[in-house]
């Protein structure tokens, strides 16, 4: 499938897996909405997928904001007509062991982006996605799949990012609307160091193991071969697909795995 002309809306575009998305999109000249909340790192993403031949608009937008999120979808269809692909990327991260925490208002904060924010740009999207017979994508993680220690905000918000897109894709069944979930690992970018600590404050590191991370060429390259195909979904890295499996029949076993991921300091 070719993306040649395309109307694709990418949430969190301004750096990360959603920036190079947009950028190893941009070569087969779509028409790119581009998101995010800092709209001058946006504008430049946004030139550089011009120069490559794309058609590229920049629009301010803090998903955990439902009235953003209408406005997205408004200013897509203002300037392009339709919507072909609505990538939900933007997310946030939070690293906290359960009893450190005594404030939880950041975990509803989380909540609110990781998993409000997708419900609300798809929502406000999918009568035009239905009427081009369309595609949505989420950017999830393996934490959505399986618990990580640390994580008791983060995996919880991204099993429910999820749930709902498992559970709108069989609503959407008959529609020509496909829905993809993509679950990566650990991405080399600067997600975890910006993302919560336990008081609510910018974590300034990462609990997790950052050796061997996948770079964000690659995430975003399997991304765009998974919505090529129109995929239900796509669990990235050789572990990631075996501590699925093994979540079934050896659960003692992921929990180890998991606690393994952290960092020693962690």
């Amino acid at each position: 499938m070719s993306f040649a002309s395309k109307v694709i809306v990418i949430t969190g575009a301004s750096e990360g897996i959603g920036a190079e998305l947009a950028r190893q999109l941009a070569p087969e000249k779509p028409k790119l909405v581009l998101a995010a909340r800092r709209l001058d790192v946006l504008e430049g993403v946004a030139a550089q997928c011009v120069a490559a031949g794309a058609e590229a608009l920049a629009v301010r937008c803090d998903v955990g904001v439902e009235a953003d999120c209408r406005n997205l979808a408004e200013a897509a269809l203002a300037r392009f007509g339709r919507i072909d692909v609505l990538v939900n990327n933007a997310g946030v991260s939070g690293h906290a062991r359960f009893e450190e925490v005594t404030d939880f208002a950041w975990y509803e904060d989380m909540m609110r982006v990781n998993f409000m924010g997708s419900l609300w740009c798809t929502r406000h999207a999918l009568p035009a996605l239905k009427a081009a017979r369309g595609q949505i994508a989420a950017v999830c993680s393996l934490a959505g799949k399986v618990g990580v220690p640390g994580r008791t905000a983060y995996s919880p918000s991204k099993f429910a990012q999820a749930g709902f897109f498992e559970a709108l894709r069989a609503e959407l069944l008959g529609t020509g609307v496909d829905v993809t979930v993509v679950f990566p690992g650990v991405v080399a970018t600067g997600i975890r160091l910006r993302g919560y600590g336990p008081d609510g404050k910018p974590a300034g590191k990462s609990g997790l193991k950052e050796e061997g991370a996948m770079s964000t060429e690659e995430c975003a390259r399997q991304t765009i071969a998974a919505l090529r195909a129109r995929r239900r979904e796509l669990v990235m890295t050789a572990k990631g697909k075996v501590g699925v499996w093994l979540k079934l029949i050896a659960p003692g076993l992921v929990d180890r795995m998991a606690q393994a991921a952290l960092k020693k300091e962690a």
